[in-house]
């Protein structure tokens, strides 16, 4: 028997488990709550859409492995210059390459042979590994945006197809279909060298730069035509692969978000945030939410354009932690380093209690709250520098 695809009722869903004036409170709530969705004009999800743990269990593939090893780059933030953008591309890709095999334990200086150590399965990478961050206009940052599918992701793709592993990164990216817009995007690459997963990040930190905000694109800044296109499900995606089920995100202090990524099934959690909190951010995420994390930021920087040598390092360096908050690799300095942790992420998988989260006690909160700054900032026209964009968004917030 066919069963029958309908559209979830907020009010249904918040009424559905109460009863008597508790229900008759929740349905007014409900009320409120269709009533934004009107205004912003996304669609509710339908009914088994978002797949999320169902009673501690969720989605995953067969792992080909019992134990996985996970490396964690801390690596330099070296900018492409604009006025020089092939030779520096060049260099920066050349060092992220010479890094991937260094974690691999197989420089080229001993003729690409693994001498020492194992072999990494997931190699983790920061959030701009590659072209680095300065405070770009919309033009610069549209040249050195990598194109996906496209060289090179390709290039970063032949690596892990060499080394038969997994590679996660970050990058300012252009889609086809998303004309104009730069998109700050977690890349996941497989051991055949292809794209395994494109995930946005989902929303901008508000309120750290000034008069200033960030110009890459978000899910947040377009969620109407996003939900559109590619559904609730990826508002929040899960890479369910091989050797555990991958998130990654270069969203910083974000708590709320990481519980949700935990609750779709998300078993190693990447936080890339260049020049952000991850390594407190990796150990407490890991710790709420009963998963593994790897909190991987960026090393000391002496030649990274316009800034500091040290900015961004003052977190604590890039750890990897298990589910009790452990921590099982760290930095031991803000230098350029590699760590690795042996994962058995096949008895985690067996023995995993998702955390379980009170729905019916916080659900009433989530629909009644209001944000001051609403989605799809940027349906309209694209701000062209950060300073239109920090204009934006004091206006979308009433601020003057």
């Amino acid at each position: 028997m066919t069963k029958k695809t309908r559209q979830i009722d907020r009010r249904s869903l918040l009424t559905g488990a109460l009863t008597g004036a508790a229900a008759a409170s929740m349905a007014t709530l409900a009320g409120q709550a269709e009533a934004q969705s009107e205004t912003t004009g996304a669609r509710a999800p339908r009914d088994g859409e978002v797949k999320a743990a169902q009673r501690g269990k969720y989605e995953t593939v067969p792992l080909k492995q019992d134990f996985i090893n996970v490396a964690a780059i801390q690596s330099r933030l070296l900018s492409i210059d604009t006025r020089d953008k092939t030779r520096t591309l060049k260099r920066n890709m050349d060092r992220a390459l010479r890094l991937i095999d260094l974690a691999q334990n197989s420089p080229e200086e001993w003729g690409g042979e693994r001498r020492w150590g194992s072999k990494v399965d997931l190699i983790c990478m920061h959030e701009f590994p590659i072209q680095g961050f300065q405070p770009w206009t919309r033009k610069e940052l549209t040249q050195i945006a990598f194109e996906l599918p496209g060289p090179e992701v390709a290039t970063i793709g032949e690596r892990a197809k060499r080394y038969g592993c997994y590679i996660a990164f970050g990058c300012y990216a252009k889609l086809k279909d998303w004309p104009d817009h730069v998109i700050n995007m977690s890349v996941l690459v497989g051991p055949d060298g292809d794209i395994v997963d494109m995930q946005w990040k989902a929303r901008n930190i508000l309120g750290l730069f000034g008069d200033q905000a960030l110009i890459g694109t978000t899910v947040y800044d377009v969620l109407d035509r996003y939900v559109e296109m590619y559904g609730w499900d990826r508002t929040l995606p899960v890479a369910r692969t091989d050797i555990g089920n991958i998130c990654m995100t270069a969203v910083g202090a974000e708590p709320t978000l990481y519980t949700c990524l935990g609750l779709k099934g998300a078993e190693i959690l990447v936080l890339s945030v260049t020049g952000g909190s991850n390594a407190e951010s990796a150990i407490n995420t890991a710790r709420a939410n009963r998963l593994y994390t790897v909190g991987v930021g960026n090393a000391v920087s002496p030649d990274n354009i316009g800034f500091p040598e040290a900015s961004g390092t003052e977190d604590g360096g890039t750890v990897i932690v298990d589910p009790r908050g452990s921590t099982l690799a760290k930095t031991d300095n803000h230098h350029e380093d590699i760590i690795t942790a042996r994962i058995p992420i096949a008895d985690f998988r067996k023995t995993r209690r998702v955390q379980e989260l009170p729905k019916a006690l916080l659900l009433s909160v989530l629909q009644a709250y209001d944000p001051v700054f609403q989605p799809n900032a940027f349906a309209g026209a694209l701000p062209a520098t950060y300073k239109e964009a920090g204009e934006l968004v004091r206006k979308r917030m009433g601020m003057k």
